[in-house]
């Protein structure tokens, strides 16, 4: 059974003239029947062969204690972690077969997988995980966002973590691709560029940051035979171009092409399509280090964004418009939260007026209370068109209502770097919002006063609080409560424009088959993907 999911993880893998969307967390007789086919073309699949996909450039580097690359190592079916996540959403076993907690809920006691060898032929042994892990929380400077270890000791078979204090994401947090497991033996100064030593079902050939990243099968690899002799991961950020490279056959399997693509493959019965309401979420941070710190002008640009329009026509009714931080598709009073900043133009700028913003010279914008031109830095990347779709959205909506906004395109590495400098006053994300199972670590990363990641001034003591309490409540109703309360208070102090949540798509040519989506979407190549017949 799912935990958390509402209404999603619908999966269909269908043609492009039949797309459609299941809801709920039981199997449906289509995803049962989907399933079927899956096992009958696994059957009828050729050994050997390559394939390649298209994916929108992400990393400048493939060390995994840096930033988010380690995403890319897990996506390019390279590291794995102890624990991970399957087609439900469920944490399941990887590396470790078993886990479980003391009564004091301080010390888990995950059981290593025996056999399970290095892409260099190096025993993975508990020992081996223990040096992993150390090296991550040594480097990583978002490590300890997900717990903080007072001790990582091996017993036997067993690693054991005890933490300073209770901590019920332990598991779901080791199932993030940050905690995938490398073998510190090997030169770990090679792993920025060569790749890192994993256990995966590919091992990196080359690696060209913005161009391409070619894998190789991973002959030690320990679950089952590997389909597919090497794979080329193929970046090509222009969605247009990425659904023109499928339909002449430079690639085999695209990622994140979106509704106004479909037609592009009409009548085409060789694309197949999954579709499903994600667990991403599209936000912007509000820096109120700077003229932001005027709660009541966040108010008045959130009231000025018709996010509606923006989901429903702009991007074809590809997102859900958004108001809060956890999308409806988890179980998190979605539907119960106020919404007191909803979009009302004529409230927004009677709100600003209000405030003392006045176009005093009569360009048609603003100028603040002291009289200060008001010109707002929204920093946006856009390897994903929808980001890009929404930020210009947002600054003709902020026009209207008298409020100049420049946007500042870069690159994905620069917005990284900017964010963390808290160079912007308005910059765009898009993220997974359960990336352990369930929010607490989203919320925690991007709005507890003191993470790391928060960069924007956001100071709510009573937050801060509650998340303290959330990061030790083990009972998952006490969990969704404090769940609610935290999502409402961020809300009222309008510290984030939540754009909306959106509809995943992955298009793939039937030559190829095991090609699956999953709600958390670290699995990209996997083990399953074979070349059919």
């Amino acid at each position: 059974m799912c935990k958390w999911m509402k209404k999603t993880i619908g999966l269909a893998l269908v043609s492009v003239m039949s797309i459609s969307l299941l809801a709920g967390c039981q199997k449906s007789e289509s995803t049962e029947e989907g399933a079927a086919e899956s096992q009958e073309n696994s059957a009828q699949t050729a050994a050997g062969g390559e394939v390649t996909i298209g994916v929108t450039s992400f990393a400048d580097t493939l060390e995994p204690t840096e930033q988010y690359f380690s995403w890319v190592v897990t996506r390019y079916g390279v590291g794995e972690t102890l624990a991970k996540f399957d087609e439900e959403g469920e944490i399941v076993p990887c590396l470790a077969e078993e886990w479980s907690v003391s009564e004091d809920q301080l010390t888990w006691t995950f059981k290593i997988r025996e056999g399970v060898k290095f892409s260099n032929g190096n025993d993975m042994t508990p020992e081996a995980v223990k040096a992993s892990l150390e090296r991550t929380f040594e480097l990583s400077d978002r490590a300890a966002t997900f717990f903080d270890p007072e001790s990582i000791e091996v017993d036997g078979q067993n690693l054991l973590i005890k933490t300073k204090d209770p901590v019920a994401v332990v598991p779901g947090s080791l199932a993030d691709p940050l905690f995938l497991i490398v073998d510190t033996s090997a030169d770990t100064d090679s792993f920025a560029m060569s790749g890192p030593i994993c256990t995966g079902p590919y091992a990196v050939e080359s690696f060209s940051p913005t161009d391409s990243c070619v894998v190789v099968k991973n002959e030690y690899y320990w679950d089952g035979e590997v389909p597919l002799d090497r794979v080329t991961l193929k970046c090509i950020d222009d969605q247009t171009t990425r659904s023109m490279a499928l339909q002449t056959g430079e690639i085999d399997i695209a990622y994140n092409l979106k509704t106004e693509n479909i037609a592009d493959f009409e009548g085409d019965d060789n694309i197949k399509i999954q579709e499903l309401q994600s667990l991403r979420s599209t936000y912007a941070f509000m820096n109120q280090n700077g003229v932001l710190g005027d709660i009541r002008l966040r108010q008045a640009i959130i009231r000025g964004l018709d996010k509606e329009t923006y989901c429903s026509t702009l991007l074809e009714g590809g997102s859900t418009p958004g108001k809060a931080p956890v999308p409806p598709t988890l179980d998190f009073g979605f539907d119960e939260l106020k919404d007191e900043n909803a979009y009302d133009p004529e409230g927004a700028k009677a709100l600003l007026e209000e405030a003392g913003y006045k176009d005093i010279d009569g360009d048609g914008f603003v100028e603040t209370p002291e009289g200060e031109p008001l010109d707002l830095n929204f920093v946006i990347y856009t390897s994903r068109e929808e980001l890009n779709v929404y930020a210009q959205a947002a600054q003709a909506s902020l026009k209207d209502i008298g409020i100049k906004v420049t946007l500042n395109t870069v690159s994905y590495e620069t917005l990284l770097d900017m964010r963390d400098s808290g160079d912007f006053d308005m910059l765009i994300w898009n993220v997974l919002v359960a990336n352990t199972g369930d929010p607490e670590k989203y919320l925690r990363e991007n709005w507890y006063s003191t993470s790391s990641s928060n960069q924007t001034g956001y100071h709510n003591p009573e937050v801060d609080s509650l998340l303290d309490q959330l990061a030790a409540e083990f009972d998952e109703n006490a969990r969704k409560d404090l769940t609610v309360q935290i999502q409402q208070l961020i809300m009222d102090d309008a510290p984030t424009v939540f754009f909306g949540y959106e509809t995943t798509y992955l298009f793939s040519n039937s030559r190829v088959t095991g090609v699956t989506m999953y709600p958390m979407d670290y699995y990209w190549l996997t083990k399953d993907i074979a070349l059919a017949e």
